[in-house]
Formats: C-alpha cells, structure tokens, sequence
C-alpha cells in the first residue's frame, strides 16, 4: 500500500512469507493478519544533493591560471619599477595622492611651474635638492608617476577579469576566496604606498640626515609586493602545471622540507634588500668579503639599544643582507646536491637546475653592485634578480607540492 508522506514516500509492505492484503491492513479469511514493513525512500531533492555531493568539483578553466600569471608578472614590472624610482631618488616627487586627479598629467608650462613649487616646499627640495632645475624635476616626477600609473593598471589587472569570471562561473569556492584576497591584497598595496611616500614628506626639525622615506614602511610596501607576486605565482602554477604522482619516501619528504625552507630564506633576503635601499646601506661598506679591512667592522652594534641596529644601523643592515645572500646560495647549492640523489621528473630536474643557476648570478650581480658603488643600473638589474630567484623557487615547490588523495 502506498500513503503519501511529508518530505518522501513511505510503502508498506508485507512481511516475507505473510501473504496479500488486501485494504488496510485486512486479511484473507481464516489467515492471520500479516505484519506490515515500513520502508522510508528518500525525497527528490535529498537524492538530487546526494549526487551533487558526489560529484567532483569543476576543474578551473586554464584561463584563470594564465590570468594570475600575467597579474605576477604585472606585480614583477611594478617591483623593479619602484626599485628603479627609489635609485634615481624620484619617489618624492610627486607631493599628494588622488586616485584619478593625478592621472593627468601637466601639460602647460604653468602647470609644470605650479607641480614644481608643490615640490620646493618639502624637506627634499629644500635639502638635496635645492638647485634643481624645472628639467630635471620633469624626469624624477615623470618616473614616480609612471610607477604610480603601472600601479593602477596592476589594480586593474586584477579586479577586472576577477569580476569577469566570477559572473562567468569559473571560480571554485576555493578559488573565489583566494582571488578576493588577491584584490584586497593589491588594494592595501596601493595604500600602502602612499603611507610611505608620506613618511618622506614630513618636516625633522632634529635630523640633519637626508629626507627619506621610513625604512620600516618601504619594507611593508615591498613585503606586501613579494606576498603578492608569490601567491599569484604559486596559484596560476598550481592551476596549470599537471601534478607529479611522486612517491612519498622519506628523502622525498626531507626534499619538499629543503625547499620550503630554502623559498623562506630567499623571501627574507629580499625583504632585507629595502632595509638596504632604505637607509642606502650599500654605499657604507663597498668591499668584498671583507667590511673594509675587517671581517666584522667596529660599528656593527654602534646604536643603543642593540635591537635597533638590525633595522636602523646602515652597517648592520648591510652586514646582514652578505649573511643572508650567503646563506641563500648555501642553502641552494646544498639542495641542489640532495635533488641529485632522488630520481625526479625531468621538469622538477629542471627547476631545481634553474634555481642554482639563478642563485649563482644573483650573487655575482651583488657582489658587482657593492663593488662598483651602486650604479642604477647594476642595482635594478640585481633587484631584479631577486625576483627571479624567488620565482626559480617557487616553482620547484610547485613541482613538489603534495598531490591532494
């Protein structure tokens, strides 16, 4: 017998061997009533959710991996932009922030003299800079507002195609967290940015050094840079490089260990390289392996209290960016050695190759950078390189990332 039920169907049936029946419940005669079994089926939608349960997820087109790889690279040309605005000492001169007014340029002679009395009233023009003519402003200016442009089009680059494929309905859930995050990442950057700038426009009445930004601000801005380059890195490789179905030996393990530990020290080291730039730490000492003619000058612990000569100290901070470059190579001529005893794919082969290779000409270029007292230049070129680095790096843990069961 069938009854309707809220939320199924429920059947009644006879039990095994009892016979028809026939009504409700009603038996033949001279048999005895057989017992009823209650069996409950599950609703419609119930089996529906079921079977979306058990589905597997949607793959992310490749689309959207390609897309976080340009956003990386896009990330990639505004760090080596900044760096090259910082050396040229041109990220001062541009006086306010707007986020669509400044777009505009000057044009007209009057504008040009009216941007370049903003600047005259700051502690950098009236410090450094106090006989600059209106020619030379136009080429610092024009390179902090193309930084600042390469800023907005990064902006762009994200949120943009993000909004496109979220109405698409490309994007895992997963995968819509993790974008958010990059949006707001890129946002609190370009924040970010101006609050340093800000540091450097500021009036010392009892400094006599020169007008520059705050070391500890120019870290965070390119601390939040490097964060964001590695994880749009690490997401479009993650989304576009198949998996390696490695075996999980022990070796295998204490390689994956290696490398992340070898991406973190090669993060530090670049994040030690704007404490550098910050305080022009590599102008102090520019001698190699030695600090001048001792192995560890006499000034390296000169400020009192000791902790803040690891971040205010130019000597400490330029002793410890040798120690941390030195480390890194180490670290990954050390891994590359162990890689060589575990049977690896040809293209984690590749990467770890690739990383020693970079890691070698990264420590050539700084090494030529100290020596040569910073030309613009050579020092781009080895900023440059970090990134490079920290890419080689990022990709190997790509390829040896745990292949989910």
């Amino acid at each position: 017998m069938l009854r309707a039920a809220r939320g199924g169907v429920r059947l009644l049936l006879p039990a095994r061997g009892g016979g028809a029946a026939e009504g409700r419940g009603a038996a033949a005669p001279g048999l005895a009533p057989a017992p009823l079994t209650r069996v409950r089926l599950p609703p419609q939608r119930c089996l529906q959710r079921r079977l979306l349960q058990q589905a597997p997820a949607p793959a992310t087109p490749p689309a959207v991996g390609r897309w976080l790889l340009a956003c990386s690279g896009a990330v990639a040309g505004a760090v080596v932009l900044g760096g090259v605005t910082r050396l040229t000492e041109s990220g001062l001169s541009m006086v306010d922030w707007h986020l669509v007014k400044e777009m505009k340029p000057p044009r007209t002679q009057q504008e040009w003299e009216a941007e370049f009395q903003k600047y005259q009233q700051f502690p950098e023009f009236k410090i450094l800079n106090h006989d600059m003519t209106l020619t030379e402003f136009k080429f610092i200016w024009y390179m902090e507002y193309s930084h600042r442009m390469w800023g907005r089009v990064v902006g762009l680059a994200y949120i943009l195609p993000a909004a496109y494929f979220w109405r698409k309905g490309w994007l895992s859930r997963p995968m819509k967290g993790c974008v958010l995050a990059l949006c707001g990442l890129v946002c609190f950057q370009g924040l970010l940015g101006w609050y340093m700038v800000k540091s450097g426009l500021e009036e010392k009445p009892d400094s006599y050094d020169i007008p520059r930004v705050s070391q500890y601000r120019l870290a965070a801005h390119l601390g939040s840079a490097l964060v964001l380059y590695s994880a749009s890195l690490w997401t479009g490789l993650s989304l576009l490089l198949p998996q390696h179905k490695l075996p999980e030996t022990h070796q295998f393990l204490r390689l994956r260990q290696y490398a992340h530990g070898t991406t973190a020290l090669i993060f530090l080291t670049a994040l030690s390289g704007a404490f550098v730039a910050g305080l022009d730490a590599g102008l102090v000492y520019n001698s190699f392996p030695k600090m001048g003619e001792r192995w560890i000058p006499d000034d390296l612990l000169a400020f009192s209290p000791v902790l803040r000569n690891i971040f205010e100290n130019p000597t400490t901070v330029q002793f410890d960016h040798r120690i941390l470059g030195i480390a890194s190579v180490t670290a990954v001529a050390a891994l590359y050695l162990f890689s060589r005893k575990i049977p690896l794919p040809r293209r984690t082969r590749m990467a770890v190759t690739s990383l020693l290779a970079v890691a070698c000409i990264q420590v050539g270029l700084g090494i030529s950078t100290l020596l040569l007292y910073v030309p613009t230049p050579l020092a781009a070129t080895h900023q440059s390189g970090s990134l490079a680095l920290l890419s080689m790096a990022l990709w190997l843990m790509s390829e040896l990332r745990r292949v989910p069961k």
